[in-house]
């Protein structure tokens, strides 16, 4: 499965890097075998060797040079620029729960999905103020594309619904609407080469997905 693939590797990444980056503050380059030790007494980086081999000392340079490259790539500033979308479309939904939900649990529902993608929205768009687009790359997107979101009729009808017809209508838009965006993330998952996009993909995966059982059971 792709997404179990995108994860294996990353994660094997991870666990690589975290191994190489065991910094001892003042050790010294003869200290150890004098493979390519810090020299004048700055700080050392050990990378534990392969089994059987002994651990070598690196100097910060080396080290940084030895990480796994985190660049964003197009799977990931794309993934970004849609979720924000998508999160938004969600934003507007549960907007309209205070004043038309019938059932506790639905407007309860509701604001748990704001409380969430409201600080995820920023952190996305922090992210892409960080990771400004490159210099000709294609603009905008198409939002009726992206999977899971409600169509301007399904909108209007949610807007006019209230009561158990608003509550019905809001559990299956929104239900539609998280499994899109698992499927998001699970493509940026597996595409993507971004360890921020990353961690916001995963959390999309976990939270919408424990939301998507919740929904399913209030139906």
């Amino acid at each position: 499965m792709d997404m179990a693939k995108g994860l294996l590797g990353r994660t094997t990444g991870a666990v690589l890097a975290a191994g190489m980056l065991l910094a001892l503050a003042g050790c010294r380059g003869d200290d150890g075998d004098g493979d390519g030790g810090a020299k004048d007494g700055g700080a050392a980086v050990i990378a534990p060797g392969r089994p059987g081999e002994k651990a070598r000392t690196l100097s910060p340079e080396e080290a940084a040079r030895r990480q796994p490259d985190d660049s964003p790539n197009a799977a990931d500033r794309a993934y970004v620029q849609r979720m924000v979308e998508h999160h938004r479309q969600a934003l507007a939904m549960s907007a309209l729960a205070p004043e038309r939900a019938s059932a506790d649990g639905v407007k309860r529902l509701a604001e748990r999905i704001s409380a969430a993608q409201q600080p995820e929205i920023r952190a996305m768009e922090n992210w892409s103020a960080r990771y400004p687009a490159p210099s000709g790359a294609p603009a905008g997107h198409d939002h009726g594309a992206m999977p899971g979101m409600a169509t301007e009729q399904q909108l209007e009808q949610l807007t006019e619904a209230k009561g158990a017809e608003f509550d019905r209508l809001f559990l299956t838009l929104m239900t539609a609407h998280h499994e899109g965006a698992v499927k998001m993330a699970g493509e940026a998952l597996a595409a993507g080469n971004n360890g921020a996009v990353e961690e916001m993909a995963n959390e999309v995966v976990a939270t919408q997905t424990a939301e998507i059982h919740r929904m399913r059971a209030m139906g």
